[in-house]
């Protein structure tokens, strides 16, 4: 009798302690998936390049290009690229531009702060094949 008292006692005991370890790894995984889905800093691939506003940035890359190099490449379009969440918005594009009339691809990354109407950018280079 007094075995089966002791197996009764113990239960709330494991009972709570499987309560806890459930709860504990339902807060792990939460988090987890939150960190990859933000992951502030890493490059995320562009899903949709066709999208406008990519465009648009792609243009303003090559467009400030010409006017801090003196060159006149006129934009074609965006190919690809990736964005990262920064202070702003990083955006790494590969624009496709005629230089002269050669088709020629760079990669241009721009800083964007929309909120504050505010583009910069920070690099272009041709891409290497």
């Amino acid at each position: 009798m007094h075995h089966s008292l002791r197996i009764k006692d113990n239960f709330p005991v494991m009972q709570r302690r499987v309560v806890l370890f459930g709860i504990v790894s339902l807060v792990a995984v939460a988090v987890g998936v939150t960190k990859a889905a933000a992951m502030p800093g890493g490059w995320e691939p562009i899903k949709n390049v066709s999208d406008p506003h990519i465009q648009e940035i792609g243009e303003y890359a090559v467009s400030e290009y010409d006017k801090r190099a003196k060159a006149e490449l006129k934009y074609e379009n965006v190919e690809g690229g990736e964005t990262q969440v920064v202070s702003g918005i990083n955006y790494r594009l590969v624009v496709k531009a005629m230089d002269g009339t050669t088709a020629k691809n760079y990669e241009a990354v721009v800083w964007e702060k929309p909120w504050l109407k505010y583009r910069n950018l920070t690099s272009f280079k041709p891409v290497k094949v």
